[in-house]
């Protein structure tokens, strides 16, 4: 029988058979949008496929929760899935059944656990729950003896997280009656504490302690590894790496050079141009104050739509940069709900006009470039971006 082709979901047209068509969701046509998200699937796909070889001979797995970091799960299951991923975790059930309905061959692992009453829906949709404890096992195993559903668990191990899974003591516990008995465990997996910091001892206590479990679960595969943890070695490797925002370009080696591509650019409206006098403030709370006479671009995005307020310039702090006419200018004032000012002073005259479109994230200012300037992490960022966008996606 031939595989099943993904499918898209409704409202999401497929690229053409050149790929030369862009693949366009549903809202509001560019336009009208107070900003444009293009999302490169062919980079996500390289950055598996990257990621994939660094861990070889491991399987690459793909954590695409959280809409798929903001970039939509449907389409980025469908494109990992034809590109051959054969395993996603994601973070709750309404997640699953999303992928499910999209990409039906690959595993589906559900990270948050089983919730008390839900194993049912486990079987429906033939996902897998990442059991965190004893009592979601004991409800789990009484679910399987008694509607003889034999779809697969994994097993979560707490190593030094302290947040979800079973203690290592327990799981020396467990490990013979695993054994003895059709549990149907088909993963034994810990997470990282610290695998963005190489250096930090943890990852070496960690990785130790994962490979003693490992051993009293002896063929039952193991995962351990997330983005920066494929970049510690083939002792953080096992059986299966499950990177997530690496995949998505937020750079998975801090202090080094991003080995990922990007996949996210956010472009914006100018809506108005305006002339600041030196000594005038600009936006709320007029924690900004223009130093000379300023020539400002009011764009039409704001913290509703995902682009932190956290980015935020003052007199204090100078925020985050844009790009407009092709330079690097600064944020002026706060951001506000569905606005934000950039200064572009800079800027020959006119180079900047209403209805042209200025750059948020894309070249010189990445996903992290911004994150730094937020004082958060990549992560934030993309999981932020609002669906307010008009959104294309690209091969």
């Amino acid at each position: 029988m031939a595989e099943a082709e993904p499918t898209l979901p409704q409202g999401v047209s497929a690229l053409n058979e050149a790929g030369a068509e862009p693949l366009v969701t549903a809202g509001p046509p560019a336009a009208q949008a107070g900003g444009i998200l293009s999302i490169d699937l062919g980079a996500i796909v390289a950055n598996w496929r990257a990621l994939s070889r660094r861990a070889m001979p491991a399987e690459c797995a793909a954590v695409i929760k959280a809409d798929g970091y903001g970039c939509g799960i449907e389409p980025v299951a469908v494109a990992l899935a034809k590109a051959g991923c054969r395993t996603f975790f994601v973070a709750g059930l309404g997640e699953a059944r999303r992928v499910r309905a999209v990409a039906p061959e690959p595993a589906i692992y559900v990270l948050n656990g089983l919730l008390p009453t839900t194993a049912s829906a486990y079987a429906e949709l033939r996902v897998r729950p990442v059991i965190g404890s004893m009592v979601e096992l004991a409800e789990w195993d009484v679910f399987c003896n008694t509607s003889g559903w034999r779809g697969g668990a994994a097993l979560h191990v707490d190593t030094g997280m302290n947040r979800l899974g079973i203690s290592v003591n327990e799981a020396a516990v467990l490990a013979p009656r695993i054994r003895a008995e059709n549990h149907g465990i088909t993963l034994l997996m810990s997470h990282l504490v610290c695998a963005e910091e190489p250096e930090h001892p943890l990852n070496a206590r960690q990785i130790e302690t994962f490979r003693q479990v490992r051993i009293l679960y002896r063929g039952i595969p193991a995962s351990l590894a997330n983005s920066s943890g494929v970049f510690l070695g083939a002792t953080a490797h096992c059986d299966v790496v499950r990177p997530g925002a690496a995949l998505f370009g937020v750079n998975p080696t801090p202090g080094q050079p991003n080995p990922m591509q990007p996949v996210v650019q956010l472009q914006a409206h100018i809506v108005q141009m305006r002339t600041v006098p030196r000594g005038e403030t600009v936006g709320y709370n007029a924690g900004w104050t223009a130093k000379r006479t300023t020539r400002v671009a009011v764009a039409a995005v704001g913290y509703a739509d995902g682009y932190l307020r956290a980015a935020s310039a003052s007199d204090e702090s100078p925020g985050a940069d844009a790009i407009v006419a092709g330079k690097r200018c600064p944020l002026a004032g706060r951001v506000s709900m569905d606005l934000l000012a950039i200064d572009v002073t800079e800027l020959p005259d006119n180079a900047a006009k209403r209805g042209d479109l200025v750059t948020l994230i894309g070249g010189e200012v990445t996903v992290d470039t911004l994150a730094n300037a937020a004082g958060t992490i990549g992560y934030e960022v993309l999981t932020s971006l609002g669906k307010r966008y008009h959104r294309v996606y690209r091969r």
